[in-house]
């Protein structure tokens, strides 16, 4: 099957596109290379450094490659940016997001997986927090993805278009091969901040909040292993194909870690202690978000395999490796 992948030099999408590979599918990249990195790329990938804003040059891309399915993960993604910089996430991420649905209808591709996020939840008392929670995003990023799904489900509606939209929880951990895993610049996530914390001398971690409403005052999430997260992406694919309706699904393991665990597995895994500095919470982070993922189970046959110490030890291999190539 000939899939496009938006995005697909960056961390998930890289995993994405190397697993998709694996299946024997035939895989176009598209990815400005804004925070991707074109190392991650597979030189027998087609690969086309283009923004998605470009309607015409994507309809183009699209047709020419024959493409029968998108999976989108271009997108900004870090929500203390968001809230700093609104404009720049509805910009990016849902006029971004438009452009690309424009460029499918003018092409007749009508299959699209959606890269989106647990953010559109935002605060919720019940936990784990199922697909029929009401959505409440507390931050432009969340709000960029809802607006996207809300587009999404409008045009499905006068339109052949197909979608699934998967709500990530959050993302973790490198490739088992140590080929690929997580790089940001600059590095806003923990698990990747943490172990950089044991691999560079005299650098502290900071810590946002520590008076969060949860057992140990830190913020509470979902974690799930990258290669987990893309292999449901292969399975949601099945599914549209299958049954050619829309769906939208939690991706997580059900199981919730604070930031003060993470650390204390961190420190267990790679043997170092870490020496924290604490700072306010940012805001718009939520206290707790643990997903339910009976629905991906039921419908998708999707179960995370992988557990918290895997995360981070992949993690820490991968930044080992970078660590010495440096």
């Amino acid at each position: 099957m000939n899939i496009l992948i938006t995005g697909g030099a960056g961390y998930i999408g890289s995993h994405a596109v190397k697993y998709f590979k694996s299946l024997n599918h035939n895989v176009i990249v598209v990815d400005n290379l804004s925070t991707g990195f074109s190392d991650s790329i597979d030189e027998s990938i087609s690969f086309y450094n283009i923004s998605i804003h470009n309607v015409e040059e994507l309809t183009n891309i699209l047709t020419k490659e024959s493409i029968e399915a998108v999976i989108h993960f271009a997108a900004y993604s870090l929500v203390n940016e968001s809230v700093k910089d609104p404009l720049k996430y509805y910009h990016n991420n849902v006029e971004g997001g438009r452009s690309l649905i424009k460029a499918m209808i003018n092409a007749d591709v009508d299959k699209i997986i959606f890269s989106s996020t647990a953010a559109v939840y935002g605060e919720q008392l019940k936990q784990p927090i199922d697909e029929n929670a009401t959505l409440n995003p507390t931050n432009p990023y969340g709000e960029s993805k809802w607006m996207i799904e809300k587009i999404l489900n409008s045009v499905s509606k006068v339109s052949t278009l197909k979608y699934v939209t998967l709500r990530y929880f959050n993302v973790a951990g490198a490739h088992h091969d140590n080929s690929i895993g997580e790089r940001h610049n600059p590095e806003t996530h923990l698990i990747p901040n943490l172990i950089k914390s044991t691999l560079k001398s005299n650098k502290a971690f900071t810590l946002f909040g520590v008076d969060h409403n949860t057992p140990d005052g830190t913020a509470i999430r979902d974690y799930i292993h990258v290669e987990d997260l893309v292999e449901a992406h292969a399975l949601a694919l099945d599914y549209l194909i299958k049954n050619k309706e829309s769906n939208y699904f939690n991706l997580g393991t059900e199981n919730g870690h604070s930031v003060k665990e993470i650390l204390s597995m961190t420190e267990k895994v790679t043997g170092k202690k870490i020496k924290v500095n604490i700072e306010d919470k940012r805001p718009g982070d939520p206290a707790t978000l643990i997903a339910s993922h009976q629905k991906a189970k039921r419908l998708l046959h999707w179960q995370p395999k992988r557990d918290l110490k895997t995360i981070i030890e992949s993690a820490y291999q991968f930044h080992l490796k970078e660590e010495t190539n440096d």
